[in-house]
């Protein structure tokens, strides 16, 4: 029987540890918080996406440039297998759209419950309240790990789940990667993935809480263009999220990076082409001369929206529509097809939802998640340096790769 030790009580950590007690080793888990799956309890906004049901090569391009790696992971621990594991824990899954999976309840706390369960039932040891501060080698193998509590426990195999960097508060304090550095790990630079971005125009304050549905993004610079998907996105008093902007954030973030700028033009009808779009506002003016162009425009925007429209088109809301000249006209279609602002950075990597960067993945075999400096030390979870869009693929990812870090090879 092997002693096991497992960093960090998420949901890669939970697996691994249950893998483990399965495989019939004494297993601790150590968790610096007072419970477990703190952070697991906030994806999905409280839902917990758990997975998502596409099939394996379209998963693996949801991931920035290593996904590769995750091929093995997922051919031994897949969505079907996750959705099993919590069906079988009694845990009911439905799939909604998008092919996003989520337990019936819409709770995150069953997710957590079943996993505490079967820790329980597997006798694993859990240790709240501490962390791994200190990991003992000997001829390049895991000896020993010391806690911050003074005490040292005997270990075959370490397992690290310690997670990012991302919503310290839940925990996610980059133990993991100083710990690895240490024994001679190469940490991939640690940036913000699936975050918020800022705005420059101070305005943007006025569209806080806003939603805007149905449109499409243009990202773009000196150097390069990038455009969403059809989608919703909403206005935070510094900027914008929502779904289009946090799946493209990362790539964003890196063109800014570059230096060269990077602007936004938001396609407010991205169903309708310039013709289109000018042969309507026509037949609206033509229809209500004497009516005012705010309030014409409240039928194609909403009405918060209106008033940063005809500033940044130049038009005075008092404008009648009988007084709006061809080339206001042409001026207000331009501006439904990219009402432009210009992006400046994001609000940092603790608001974001994952950590990009982590263990370089060279020096991890991806079939077993063990390191190849170490025997005996493994890693799993989001410290690896892989991210993902939204949409369940991130905390897959964190089960799969638990899953065969837990597995006794």
């Amino acid at each position: 029987m092997a002693h096991v030790v497992v960093a960090g009580g998420g949901p890669s950590g939970m697996m691994a540890a249950i893998q483990s007690a399965r495989g019939g080793n004494s297993v601790t888990l150590i968790e610096r918080n007072s419970r477990l799956g703190k952070k697991l309890l906030l994806t999905g906004k409280g839902r917990c996406n758990l997975t998502n049901t596409c099939g394996l090569d379209d998963f693996l391009l949801r991931f920035s440039g290593n996904g590769a790696f995750l091929r093995d992971a997922f051919k031994a621990f897949f969505n079907k297998e996750l959705i099993s594991f919590f069906q079988d824990s009694g845990v009911k899954i439905k799939v909604e759209r998008q092919k996003r999976a989520f337990p019936v309840s819409d709770s995150s706390i069953s997710i957590l419950n079943a996993l505490k369960d079967k820790l329980h039932s597997l006798k694993v040891k859990l240790i709240f309240n501490t962390r791994v501060i200190g990991i003992d080698v000997e001829d390049s193998k895991v000896k020993s790990v010391r806690l911050s509590g003074g005490e040292k426990l005997d270990a075959d195999k370490l397992i690290i789940a310690t997670g990012g960097v991302s919503y310290s508060s839940t925990g996610s304090c980059g133990d993991g990667y100083r710990l690895a550095k240490k024994l001679g790990h190469k940490i991939t630079p640690i940036k913000p993935g699936l975050v918020p971005l800022t705005i420059k125009q101070p305005y943007i304050k006025k569209l806080e809480g806003l939603s805007l549905k149905n449109i499409q993004l243009k990202f773009s610079n000196s150097k390069k263009n990038i455009s969403s998907d059809i989608g919703e996105i909403i206005f935070t008093h510094t900027g914008i999220s929502g779904p289009l902007v946090l799946t493209l954030s990362g790539r964003l973030l890196d063109m800014l990076e570059q230096g060269k700028g990077l602007v936004l033009d938001i396609d407010l009808k991205p169903a309708l082409n310039i013709e289109k779009l000018d042969a309507r506002i026509q037949r609206e003016l033509q229809a209500t001369p004497k009516k005012l162009m705010c309030n014409i425009l409240k039928k194609m925007l909403p009405q918060r929206l209106v008033s940063v429209f005809l500033g940044s088109v130049g038009i005075d809301t008092r404008l009648k529509a009988s007084q709006v000249t061809r080339e206001d006209r042409r001026r207000v279609v331009t501006l439904f097809k990219g009402l432009r602002f210009d992006i400046i950075g994001s609000p940092g990597i603790e608001r974001a939802m994952v950590t990009r960067g982590g263990i370089a993945l060279k020096e991890i075999y991806p079939r077993t998640m063990q390191s190849k400096l170490i025997k005996g030390l493994y890693f799993c979870g989001e410290i690896l340096d892989i991210d993902a869009d939204t949409g369940g693929f991130n905390l897959q990812a964190a089960f799969s790769t638990g899953y065969i870090a837990g597995l006794i090879k």
